[in-house]
């Protein structure tokens, strides 16, 4: 892959390097087989490093001869489609191992620095540095950095620390040196106090400096800081400290947390949003803005308006650099070397111009002298109008800046009521929609008394329904119970007087026996008036045996 090859070919060139021994460009195959086995095994690659033996026919190689053989057998075998994320973790491992075979080639044992910092350091290094070739010696690579991009170094070093940059000025020759700096050089450079004098909290501030540089620009964060965002389950904002890069908008808890609470994969289908101040007719506290991805909305806010810019600003950044191959501060680091090869070709051009311009200076001044005796006045003349075109080309110069300027403050001016217009017209229109919502708000409360109203009336109504059917059920149920007691007093007197028809009977069927077992018959009016008397005594839905009277009577006549 010639992306990955090319961020960490200044690192391997320090472990190439680091492996030479007589510093004549050139490193054992053996030595090589066992950085280039190592580099393999970080891509999952294996025995790739037995093909050195078969390439080319010498014993050791140069660089140049190395890197090709790399970006054949090696870096052929990554995927073009990784992600920033995986491709950064990749360069990563790489630059730990170059780091591990170079590292004892850099003083930094002697207290100043902790080997993590200069680890890190040795990273911002191979970002920011560039791959030469000796001039003299093709055969020599070494990477180099350009004093600029050491002066952006120190001047973030500096401004951590809390020190002057412009205090003393001992760094200023670094804008017009073109003398770049090795590794080793730029540590010197960077220690700003001497080594017995640097104490525990010294030291502690430094390497923060340098961890939080190499946050920046390593690990490509484009912003951190706290941020309010508004839960799923419970929707209430927490504060949380939020670190972007172009990938990813990570929190966390506290600053000093290793511990993710959560992630935003960040990609070019994210859209940035600020969010209007509600139709309280109030300012709201939070500055709100959303994160809007398909139907996935994340709502973050902050408590000032320029804060709220910054972030939405750092987001539209990430957002756009989340599908490219090259995260934000490489991306920045190759603009501006860009700049600087653009401005290099532009001094050799003026150079060229200048150099051919003297050339022909010098030859219409042979021209002269030759014709010295003869055209003096001449002479005087052409050199008082040379002086009157230089001041004239210099005069030109001074206006062209002026008019540049102006059209600049032109420019900024023009963008400032543009800017200015759009803002009234957002703050007109929210102020409608806020009006709008008010009136909605309040007749939304209207309508919520009114039926506050209705329920009301209708719960007294049901209350005083119950409390009668309650009086209804008590008379019912003392009715059923009176006609309980009624109901078993009848059943008893009804057994009683079922008795008393059983004990009737028995006497009627003793009286009978009786009246047969009488003979006379003058005795039958007397016996009849005996069988009537017992009849009286027989209840009324008794059959009455008139049968038997008959015959009683018949006897006795």
């Amino acid at each position: 892959m010639a992306t990955l090859l090319r961020n960490v070919t200044n690192s391997i060139c320090h472990a190439f390097n680091a492996l030479q021994q007589n510093r004549d460009g050139f490193v054992s195959k053996s030595k090589l087989k066992v950085l280039t086995a190592n580099i393999a095994t970080l891509l999952d690659l294996y025995g790739v490093e037995r093909g050195l033996d078969h390439f080319r026919s010498t014993a050791t190689l140069n660089f140049e001869h190395f890197r090709y053989y790399l970006a054949q057998e090696v870096f052929a075998g990554v995927s073009n489609d990784l992600p920033l994320a995986a491709l950064r973790n990749y360069e990563t491992k790489i630059d730990e191992v170059c780091w591990l075979v170079c590292r004892m080639h850099f003083p930094g044992n002697d207290g100043y620095y902790t080997e993590e910092a200069v680890y890190r350091l040795f990273r911002i290094f191979c970002l920011v540095a560039d791959l030469s070739v000796d001039a003299s010696d093709p055969d020599l690579c070494a990477v180099k950095i350009h004093p600029l991009e050491a002066l952006i170094i120190i001047k973030h070093l500096l401004n951590a620390l809390g020190l002057n940059y412009d205090g003393d000025g001992h760094f200023d020759y670094l804008r017009t040196s073109d003398e770049s700096l090795e590794f080793g050089e730029l540590l010197q450079m960077l220690r700003f106090q001497n080594a017995d004098k640097v104490n525990g909290d010294y030291r502690e501030s430094i390497c923060e400096a340098i961890g939080d540089m190499y946050q920046t620009l390593i690990e490509d964060v484009i912003k951190k800081g706290t941020l309010f965002r508004r839960g799923y389950v419970l929707p209430t904002f927490r504060e949380y400290f939020f670190v972007l890069r172009p990938c990813e908008l990570a929190y966390y808890k506290h600053p000093t947390d290793r511990e993710v609470c959560g992630t935003i994969a960040l990609d070019s289908r994210f859209l940035v949003k600020p969010v209007g101040s509600p139709g309280s007719g109030r300012p709201e506290k939070m500055q709100r803005f959303t994160l809007v991805s398909g139907d996935r909305t994340y709502e973050l806010g902050t408590l000032d308006h320029k804060t709220r810019l910054q972030w939405i600003a750092a987001l539209q950044l990430a957002i756009t650099y989340s599908t490219g191959r090259e995260g934000f501060q490489r991306d920045t680091v190759n603009r501006r070397r860009k700049a600087r090869e653009a401005e290099q070709r532009r001094r050799h051009e003026e150079e060229a111009q200048r150099s051919q311009h003297l050339r022909r200076l010098e030859e219409t001044h042979v021209q002269l002298e030759r014709e010295k005796q003869a055209r003096l006045a001449a002479e005087s003349q052409a050199r008082q109008y040379e002086a009157v075109a230089r001041e004239d080309s210099r005069r030109v110069a001074e206006l062209e800046d002026v008019k540049l300027c102006l059209e600049k403050m032109l420019e900024d001016e023009i963008q400032a009521k543009r800017d200015e217009e759009i803002v009234r017209a957002l703050q007109a229109r929210v102020l409608a929609e806020e009006w709008e919502k008010r009136e909605e708000l309040e007749q939304l409360q209207a309508e919520q008394k009114s039926l506050l109203e209705q329920e009301r009336q209708k719960r007294v109504e049901f209350e005083q329904r119950q409390q009668h059917n309650d009086q209804k059920l008590l008379e019912a149920e003392t009715r059923l119970r009176q006609l309980e007691n009624e109901r078993t007093r009848l059943d008893r007197e009804l057994k009683l007087a079922r008795q008393k028809i059983q004990l009737s009977e028995d006497n009627k069927g003793i009286v009978e026996a009786k009246l047969q077992a009488m003979s006379p018959t003058f005795r039958a009016g007397a016996g009849e008036f005996m069988i009537r008397r017992t009849q009286s005594f027989v209840a009324a839905d008794r059959p009455v045996l008139v049968a038997g009277t008959n015959r009683s009577s018949h006897r006795f006549s």
